[in-house]
């Protein structure tokens, strides 16, 4: 059985939930974490699916991994072989189908609503019986919708919060969050928070109120998309 491979950029940005949900149904995952110098994998052809997780960095940044990290979301796509992107992974996502990534506006931290589109796409990723829901948020740029994409999700903030496009599904917003990486990023970006005099960045005591709630609620949204996501998987 082919494992999913699941790109780290960031130390403090792992699979999170992600890793919980494919571990607790037996699916195999790979980690390969970029931030240590891991190889990009030339093809997606020994992945049952790829994901790519979050990052400080830009994508529009001189990395040595970005190229190959954009060409592999094509191959991939090409192929049909499912991608998942979680915010900068999104951004990724959107540079190699065709869109821009750029400032946003309003930097946005901490928890906030998003809604989900009136579209048959949105439902088919997010049930009909949820139209909005807190998602947990930790951004300065946005991307603009790639060409064959749709829009899926948005906020008043930023209008551009995810869009799906077949099997692969790009999220702005972090749904893999769980209690102890929400803990760990008021900690290492305390300082980016006090900072900030966006609107939409929250003080780290306001994050951390209700925090098992929040992730309760957030794990449930999660899990939808999740599963949708796991049908297309090329084992």
């Amino acid at each position: 059985m082919k494992a999913v491979a699941i790109f780290r950029h960031f130390h403090t940005e792992g699979p999170g939930y992600l890793g919980e949900y494919l571990d607790q149904r037996g699916v195999k995952w790979k980690l390969i974490a970029v931030d240590e110098g891991a190889s990009v994998p030339s093809g997606p052809g020994d992945f049952a699916g790829l994901v790519f997780m979050g990052g400080p960095m830009s994508v529009n940044d001189e990395l040595p991994w970005i190229p190959p990290v954009l060409a592999l979301i094509r191959s991939a796509i090409a192929r049909g072989v499912p991608v998942l992107g979680h915010c900068l992974g999104a951004q990724l996502m959107s540079k190699a189908m065709g869109g821009v990534v750029s400032r946003t506006p309003v930097k946005e931290i901490g928890w906030g609503e998003v809604r989900v589109a009136d579209n048959g796409e949105a439902r088919r990723w997010f049930g009909t019986s949820v139209g909005h829901f807190d998602a947990f948020h930790w951004h300065g740029e946005t991307f603009s919708i790639p060409p064959a994409a749709t829009l899926v999700l948005s906020n008043p903030w930023c209008q551009n919060q995810a869009f799906a496009c077949g099997p692969h599904l790009a999220l702005q917003c972090h749904i893999e969050m769980t209690k102890a990486l929400v803990e760990v990023w008021c900690k290492s970006g305390r300082r980016e928070i006090e900072r900030s005099s966006s609107p939409a960045v929250q003080p780290a005591d306001r994050i951390l109120e209700r925090l098992d709630d929040r992730i309760d609620a957030l794990h449930r949204v999660a899990d939808k998309v999740y599963a949708r996501w796991s049908e297309g998987l090329r084992f």
